[in-house]
């Protein structure tokens, strides 16, 4: 379907209650429809937005566009947890409505303030001859939607153009501070700094000064934070070109770890490092709580078609993960609330070669020697995902070529990382694969459109231990 820009950029409020129920059942109606991840009711998920601990709450909102699998009018979607397991659908949280906001309510963070949650977004408005203009908004959560508060940060400092966005805020010894993601004028891309005391008037203080002077062309999704005495910085960069197994995908996510000088704005750092090795990760958000930082990312890509697209919906979040600094590795971890999924234990076996029937959805950890094996998961007749690890070369090869419907394969259907491999634990629902290697030194996440034929795990390789879990 070729989508108008008329219909990209109709609101909910225009859209009748029989639409929305004819879209409904077309989503349902799909085969890969997820078990326990966080996935739209209809339309279009992307970035995982204003992630905050509230009133008891892990309070998680993302963009969404309902009326179909393509990025139009982003709306905020809203769902809380007690657990960072079972979500409560709270609804649509956030309706484009004013001027600044025309053209969507892109992303943007949450954080507490006066026992309330305040979010900070991205207004993205048109003009009529469609030139964009990018402000930042602050809003407030009350009765379940998000009252705009001010208009916090109207217009673009000099030297950036309009791709300014997605705003983290923090606070920091009685000061407010806002991240940004930015392009400057030549086309390159940056993060910049904001500060306030009182969240009206916020103060510009300039670029943060890191030695990724040519690193892409746009930062999308910043994101600052402290572990372990040091400071972690998350983006998006968009425009790095693949270098051996690296930035194979279409946009890439990663970190650099150091110190961050809030006076002079210089960030002395280490190299950057990619988040997540597999093929559909991007946009991720952190929040913290009880001394955990806790990272979401959006299950998916810009700009490639998938299959649940024939269904009217596309994509999901990523299970929560709980984030430590260790040695300078950033670990990820899935939290440890998910063993709360766990039902019948399917398999909890040893050897050299391991053949089960696997359910549909399930938590599976395997334990190695560090040497050669194979590891197959979907497998039908026709189809697998197969994983393998090369001792020699230490290479753990994700291989997604024949594990189901095709789908985005002009980016390749093999994703590698150089790793001492010892250890697996995945977590598989009914249409992706998140794979935690050597507890936490990596991640990859992936989606799968397997058909609906009996599948099966097989392992072979020198002696080692499956452990599996069935989930709902």
């Amino acid at each position: 379907m070729n989508w108008t820009k008329a219909e990209r950029y109709r609101s909910l409020r225009d859209v009748s209650a029989l639409e929305m129920e004819v879209l409904r059942a077309k989503t349902t109606a799909s085969p890969w429809r997820f078990g326990y991840h966080i996935q739209p009711p209809t339309g279009l998920l992307n970035d995982p937005n204003g992630f905050t601990y509230y009133d008891g709450e892990y309070h998680l909102f993302y963009q969404w566009f309902p009326l179909g699998p393509v990025h139009g009018l982003k709306h905020w979607y809203h769902v809380s947890s007690t657990d960072l397991v079972h979500w409560t659908d709270r609804g649509v949280a956030l309706v484009p409505e004013t001027k600044e906001d025309s053209h969507g309510a892109y992303s943007g963070s949450g954080f507490v303030v006066d026992d309330a949650l305040h979010v900070m977004y991205t207004g993205n408005h048109r003009t009529d001859d469609w030139t964009r203009h990018a402000s930042q908004i602050i809003g407030v959560l009350r009765d379940g939607m998000i009252e705009r508060r001010n208009v916090a940060i109207p217009d673009i400092p000099a030297g950036y153009t309009e791709h300014f966005r997605d705003p983290k805020v923090w606070e920091e010894d009685g000061t407010y501070y806002a991240i940004v993601g930015a392009q400057r004028t030549n086309e390159t891309g940056c993060v910049v700094l904001y500060r306030s005391t009182d969240l009206n008037e916020w103060t510009f203080l300039g670029e943060v000064k890191t030695e990724l002077e040519q690193f892409g062309y746009m930062w999308e999704c910043p994101d600052v934070f402290e572990l372990n005495g040091r400071h972690v910085l998350i983006f998006s960069p968009q425009g790095i070109q693949p270098e051996d197994h690296r930035y194979q995908n279409i946009y890439q996510s990663g970190y650099v770890t150091g110190t961050l000088d809030l006076e002079t704005l210089v960030f002395t750092h280490e190299s950057f490092e990619e988040l997540d090795f597999g093929f559909d990760f991007y946009a991720p958000q952190t929040t913290e709580h009880d001394g955990r930082r806790i990272l979401v990312g959006w299950m998916g890509l810009p700009e490639i078609e998938y299959p649940t697209d024939r269904y009217g919906w596309a994509h999901a979040l990523t299970l929560p993960r709980e984030l430590s600094l260790e040695n300078g590795v950033l670990k990820q971890r899935p939290v440890t609330e998910m063993k709360q999924l766990r039902q019948d234990q399917f398999v909890n076996e040893s050897g050299i070669q391991l053949d089960v029937v696997s359910p549909e959805r399930f938590e599976l950890k395997l334990s190695t020697a560090g040497e050669d094996f194979k590891l197959e998961l979907l497998k039908t007749e026709d189809e697998s995902l197969v994983i393998r690890y090369e001792k020699e070369t230490q290479e753990l090869t994700i291989d997604r070529t024949n594990a189901g419907e095709p789908f985005a394969t002009e980016f390749g259907t093999t994703r590698t990382i150089v790793l001492d491999v010892t250890s697996l634990h995945l977590f598989v629902d009914s249409s992706s694969v998140e794979c935690f290697v050597n507890d936490g030194d990596a991640v990859a996440t992936l989606r799968v459109f397997p058909n609906d034929d009996e599948k099966r795990i097989r392992y072979v390789g020198e002696n080692a231990r499956l452990v599996g879990w069935k989930y709902e």
